[in-house]
């Protein structure tokens, strides 16, 4: 690629999540000009990707916004500065200038030198961790959904989410005024994720608004072609049989790291060396 070809910036910013979208608005507060890059084909992260009408209560000043809403505020708060952006591009080598400035190439050869890097990758990308369910695989996008984009899209159909987690409890509030039933399986009697939250789907549960299946779990998926019965082993061993549209398992995310185990901080000649860190933790929120 020759020289003229290279975009030059100030800072160049690998994520274009809640964080390096608000490191934009910070460096615009500088003067200085931001060059961001996603592997996602839009801005947002995870947010845009896997929540985005998921809603939100720990933002300053919002007592509740849902996760695309915040990204349009973030969006709106750094268009003054005209930031710059590479989607839909993975970041696979950064090189190292005598003069202590950086080359940042990508997977589609674009590249940009910069004078600061900022990482806001989060742990990489996400895989959702599925469980060991009979035909799970098989209904995958034929009923199996891992996330929730559009709520609209289960608007009084009948609905079985299981797990016990942050994710679990405030997409079964949500959805229990929009879906036609909404039951939730877990495998405990108490949940992991926030009281207040495990509070509501209590409650909901009593008001008859949903129903809850503690102590138990799915075991095994039906259907001609698409879902239509999902079979779950309850607190007494006693199988049964529920009548299924959609079947939503949230049991968390993994994360993967990719190229970004590889990029490096410390430099070793003309290239950067990264020393990797052990993220085997599941995400369960």
């Amino acid at each position: 690629m020759n020289k003229e070809e290279i975009i030059t910036t100030d800072i160049c910013i690998i994520g274009a999540g809640p964080v390096g979208l608000f490191a934009v608005f910070e460096a615009g507060l500088l003067k200085m000009r931001c060059h961001v890059i996603d592997t996602l084909p839009q801005v947002g992260g995870q947010l845009s990707e896997i929540y985005p009408h998921k809603p939100i209560y720990d933002i300053p000043g919002y007592t509740e916004i849902n996760g695309q809403e915040l990204i349009d505020k973030l969006l709106e708060q750094i268009e003054p500065f005209h930031p710059r952006f590479s989607l839909g591009e993975r970041v696979e080598i950064i090189t190292r200038d005598i003069d202590g400035s950086l080359l940042i190439t990508t997977n589609e050869h674009t590249q940009i030198h910069c004078a600061v890097l900022v990482i806001a990758g989060g742990l990489g990308c996400f895989e959702p961790r599925k469980p060991a369910i009979d035909r799970l695989i098989e209904f995958e996008g034929k009923g199996v959904d891992y996330m929730i984009k559009n709520p609209e899209l289960f608007r009084d159909k009948e609905i079985v989410l299981a797990g016990g987690g942050d994710s679990a409890l405030d997409w079964t509030i949500h959805l229990a005024d929009i879906a036609g039933k909404v039951t939730l399986v877990h495998r405990g009697d108490t949940f992991r994720g926030v009281p207040d939250s495990a509070e509501k789907v209590f409650r909901l549960a009593s008001e008859g608004r949903i129903n809850l299946l503690l102590q138990s779990n799915v075991i095994a998926l039906n259907g001609n072609g698409c879902l239509r019965q999902v079979s779950i082993l309850d607190r007494d061993n006693t199988a049964i049989t529920l009548n299924a549209d959609h079947f939503i398992p949230l049991f968390g995310l993994s994360p993967k790291l990719g190229p970004i185990a590889n990029w490096g901080l410390g430099i070793t000649g003309n290239s950067i060396e990264v020393n990797t860190i052990d993220y085997s933790t599941n995400i369960g929120r």
